[in-house]
């Protein structure tokens, strides 16, 4: 039987493509979307085309009180695609923030790490009486927990603190053989902080003119990597942080 992947955050962007990639491989998934039914709806009809099988489930990663009720959900949904366990999580759902050291308020870095950190670490806590040994975790931080830039004081902070919990979830899941891994991505064309990358020509090529290969990054250029760590292939790497930026203030 094939494996089953659990996608926070999969209506769109980088969640979107890693479960397509996913698909290809003949990876069956759990995606889950916060506001978007048919965003969702149409990432499953995407992966059945692909010849897998996909369920849709409501999740706002901000709500830890809500994860109990969502492994059962979660449970329902693997009945459905015929299995009782799944393999692999992706902690890929997010929000932005632009705010400065002299703007930001507490509420709204209450926000991210309640989005950021908590959410990742008590779902995937929550998650894990259903899931199999020797499964693999990729969690998503950013090139901003390695290089500073302004407005982005919540942000990359909060990010560099995903890869340290990616660290000891390796440590504390090494005996079920379980990795973690975490993929760092750099500025990528979606809506992701409103489009601006994508949709802002100067902001765009501020990215393209500090990056090595002189372009913002895409959604397909970020999703095989996910789906390559999730793979046998990589079997035996593990807490470690891959950044996939195209070479971003190198």
């Amino acid at each position: 039987m094939s494996k089953i992947a659990i996608i926070t955050g999969a209506s769109r962007g980088i969640g979107r493509d890693a479960a397509l990639r996913l698909a290809e491989r003949g990876v069956r998934s759990i995606i889950t979307y916060k506001s978007s039914r048919a965003e969702a709806d149409a990432v499953v009809a995407a992966i059945d085309e692909a010849g897998a099988k996909a369920v849709a489930l409501r999740l706002d990663v901000g709500e830890a009180a809500s994860f109990t009720g969502f492994a059962e959900q979660v449970r329902a949904a693997l009945a459905q695609l015929g299995a009782e366990r799944f393999d692999y999580l992706v902690n890929n759902a997010g929000t932005s923030s632009g705010a400065a050291l002299t703007t930001i308020s507490q509420a709204e870095m209450d926000a991210l790490y309640a989005v950021h950190l908590k959410g990742p670490m008590f779902l995937t806590q929550a998650l894990l009486p259903l899931m199999n040994d020797g499964g693999r975790i990729v969690n998503i931080s950013s090139g901003l927990a390695r290089f500073a830039m302004p407005g982005r004081v919540g942000y990359g902070p909060i990010k560099a603190a995903v890869e340290a919990l990616t660290r000891y979830m390796a440590v504390e899941l090494g005996p079920r053989r379980i990795t973690a891994n975490v993929v760092a991505p750099g500025a990528i064309a979606t809506d992701f902080s409103g489009g601006m990358v994508r949709d802002n020509p100067q902001v765009n090529k501020m990215v393209a003119d500090n990056t090595a290969l002189g372009r913002v990054g895409l959604p397909e250029d970020v999703g095989p990597v996910i789906a390559g760590l999730l793979s046998d292939d990589f079997g035996w790497v593990n807490a470690q942080r891959i950044e996939v930026s195209g070479g971003t203030h190198i």
